[in-house]
């Protein structure tokens, strides 16, 4: 199990560092407040769904992005066709696929995101045409650190927010290898693909998976048997939804956009996976799975990337033993709602901000919901009053 595990390591960390780079730079050199201007309209959806193509965003961490587009005057249509098309893909999901599955796999993958992406995002906008035309009634709210320490700040923040997926991914890989006969694939495979799909359609859907996590997951099934088109199934549908997201696009976009959203999602699964099963043999998926390991720079990727979750998973330990002091101390801890937050960064920079400050004992700062809780001696009014130094807002704007 151990050597199945950084066997997956070595193959994942390179990939995954390498699309945290690639994060960092989109987000200090795209242009300032282009997505508040732009997404409307049909053509608007397009540019949402381009947008959200590369980003490594998941689908619980894309419904804050896409739902804050909406926010800020982006119409119904780009922003579903941003939140079916981001999670499936994402650059450093991508360059992991093509690691694991093959540059094919990756490519289709990618294509029929974009496309499911473009279509649930036109069919919320043909029923929503007044919004077509609208401009939007507000800018990006706030600013954006596009300094080289901004950029590291968002690439390792991108990292962190899906850091226990990585984790449960790479040990549900090795597992997959090590314990499971691949006789039992075999056995799922002779019962027809169309079958195999709707079983991962089926298990995906309700359940949170991370694209790039997933992938050695995927990987480990196709090569004990599964049928590719089926592991794309779960790569599409799996990313896209989960119960948590579902149920806040129906709150936010309503009844109708969610039936679009899961429809265009599970249509749209099964058919590119029929498509990719019928077009390309699954001889060109998984030879890259037990290719030869041990370069120095897949050690060193996988040495960094086992570090910094190691970091990650040591941060989230000190948060929640925080948050049990704050609890044991309930009635002598100060609470306020904090709005502003929009990832792990700005959780940690206010916590840092927070930490430093003179009359403060423990710290416990969460993103959903945005919340600072701190005991000790310093009173609400210099609570509030770092909050608002720290960049962010203690009360709601009207």
């Amino acid at each position: 199990m151990l050597n199945a595990t950084w066997s997956v390591m070595l193959e994942l960390s390179p990939w995954m560092l390498f699309g945290m780079v690639f994060a960092g730079l989109l987000h200090g050199f795209m242009p300032a407040g282009f997505v508040h201007r732009q997404l409307r309209g049909s053509s608007g959806v397009v540019k949402a769904v381009l947008l959200g193509v590369p980003l490594p965003l998941c689908s619980c961490g894309v419904i804050p992005a896409g739902l804050g587009l909406k926010k800020d005057g982006a119409s119904d249509g780009a922003a579903v066709g941003f939140v079916i098309s981001t999670p499936q893909t994402g650059v450093d999901s991508i360059l992991v696929s093509a690691s694991f599955l093959g540059w094919p796999f990756a490519l289709f993958k990618m294509a029929a995101a974009a496309v499911t992406g473009v279509l649930g995002g036109l069919l919320v906008e043909a029923g929503d045409r007044d919004s077509a035309g609208q401009s939007a009634e507000s800018e990006e709210g706030g600013t954006t650190d596009r300094s080289w320490r901004g950029m590291v700040d968002h690439a390792l923040d991108v990292l962190e927010s899906i850091w226990l997926w990585i984790v449960f991914g790479v040990l549900v890989a090795a597992a997959i290898e090590v314990y499971i006969p691949e006789s039992f694939f075999s056995s799922v495979a002779e019962v027809g693909a169309g079958v195999a799909m709707l079983v991962m359609l089926v298990i995906s859907l309700p359940m949170y998976v991370c694209a790039t996590a997933s992938v050695p997951i995927a990987a480990s099934l196709v090569v004990n048997g599964f049928p590719p088109g089926a592991a794309l199934v779960f790569l599409m549908a799996g990313p896209a939804t989960n119960v948590a997201t579902i149920g806040a696009i129906y709150r936010a976009l309503g009844r109708r956009p969610m039936a679009i959203y899961l429809l265009v999602i599970i249509t749209g699964s099964v058919v590119f996976g029929l498509m990719f099963e019928s077009l390309i043999s699954a001889g060109v998926v998984g030879e890259h799975v037990h290719g030869a390991h041990g370069s120095w720079w897949e050690t060193v990727g996988a040495v960094v990337l086992t570090g910094l979750l190691a970091r990650f998973a040591g941060r989230d330990v000190m948060r929640w033993w925080a948050m049990r002091g704050a609890d044991s101390h309930s009635e002598d801890a100060l609470e306020v709602s904090v709005y502003g937050m929009t990832c792990n960064g700005c959780v940690g920079k206010l916590e840092r901000t927070l930490a430093e400050a003179d009359g403060v004992d423990t710290v416990f700062v969460s993103l959903q919901p945005g919340r600072a809780v701190v005991t000790g001696s310093i009173d609400e009014a210099s609570l509030r009053a770092l909050v608002v130094d720290a960049g962010f807002e203690t009360q709601q704007a009207g």
